[in-house]
């Protein structure tokens, strides 16, 4: 017979079943869990401590431009012969430098108000000078769970600036009264460019859209997390039937938080009006035949190898917020690349949503 969870005081579950091996699994899994998260609290307060106390020394001999250079240097020398690796120079200031960018984090540890990341996580966020995209970047990794490696992709790939300057106004996060409101800036959904380097996409010019389609299905659970929060797959070639023809829509998402269906119509080349001809038709047929009365309006993206100024001034895009270009990327770019392509691309958003 079950008996209900408990957990005692150092935080480990317990789980009395019939089956001995699986109660020893919860309890061994539950303790490592527990021990992970106490090592890691301890090694990001150790951290943060560090970098405090340093600054506060370095800060006592100002009058001397050498004299902090020297307090790391010996310091590094001394730490090092008595704990061994992970105190030398660099590691240091990267403290420091952890103690200066998250000042709070200790005083939110001790009021137990916020839950904190990885030391892994901080050393990437270190990194990111923007304090606006920082704190974005901290708050998403915590609200979606992300990996090291996810946020150091999407830190590389300039996730928030994608956003940003797709919309032209300040990112938000989707939590507790400010959901309802957010929710509405359906651009917070849609990153242009958008880089899909994981894909593998050949370089050679003769792949054709099912190509694509096939990448992006063999490489799900990473699209979604390019597209952003709250997507989930639907369905590939969504067959919509008509009183007169059959229509195949590549692939159709569902995004929980605008509560919508997202359809992706794929194409290899430059957008053309026909593209996005074809993406209002489809966006209007599936709001018709598919949309439920509970959803909102259906969202299309042609993503495409090449947006176009003219298309987004003059076609159906300029005037219709369910329809979108976004341009996608299928290596990753050097930084100045992608700040460029962002900018392009967000001359042409401007263009297609100013009104």
């Amino acid at each position: 017979m079950t008996m209900d969870i408990t957990k005692n005081d150092l935080g480990i579950e317990y789980k009395a079943t019939e089956n001995i091996v699986d109660d020893a699994c919860l309890i061994i899994d539950s303790a490592q869990e527990y021990a992970y998260r106490s090592i890691n609290t301890a090694l990001v307060l150790r951290n943060w401590l560090l970098g405090k106390r340093i600054s506060e020394e370095v800060l006592r001999g100002k009058e001397r431009a050498d004299y902090g250079e020297k307090i790391i240097k010996d310091l590094s020398k001394e730490l090092t012969t008595k704990y061994g690796k992970g105190f030398d120079k660099t590691a240091l200031y990267r403290y420091m430098d952890f103690f200066s960018t998250f000042p709070q984090i200790v005083a939110s540890l001790w009021q137990q108000s916020k839950r904190i990341l990885s030391w892994s996580h901080y050393k990437i966020l270190i990194g990111v000078h923007d304090d606006k995209a920082r704190v974005w970047y901290e708050n998403e990794a915590l609200n979606e769970m992300w990996s090291v490696r996810t946020l150091e992709r999407n830190v590389y790939s300039q996730y928030y600036f994608r956003l940003l300057n797709s919309q032209g106004t300040e990112l938000n996060n989707y939590k507790g009264k400010h959901a309802a409101k957010e929710k509405n800036n359906k651009l917070e959904f849609i990153k242009n460019p958008m880089t899909l380097e994981f894909l593998n996409i050949p370089s050679q010019s003769s792949y054709h859209e099912t190509d694509i389609e096939s990448f992006i299905i063999d490489n799900l659970q990473k699209f979604l997390i390019e597209l952003g929060k709250g997507y989930a797959f639907v369905a590939r070639q969504q067959h919509i039937q008509t009183e007169k023809e059959d229509y195949y829509i590549d692939l159709v998402f569902y995004n929980y938080i605008l509560k919508c269906f997202v359809l992706v119509d794929l194409k290899t080349k430059k957008i053309t009006h026909q593209d996005v001809g074809q993406m209002d038709m489809y966006v209007r047929m599936y709001d018709e035949l598919k949309r439920l009365p509970e959803d909102n309006p259906t969202i299309g993206i042609v993503l495409c190898s090449e947006t176009d100024e003219d298309i987004a001034r003059y076609s159906v895009l300029s005037d219709n917020k369910q329809l979108y270009a976004s341009k996608y990327i299928a290596y990753m770019p050097t930084n100045e690349e992608l700040k460029r392509e962002i900018e392009v691309q967000k001359s042409i958003y401007q263009m297609n949503k100013r009104k």
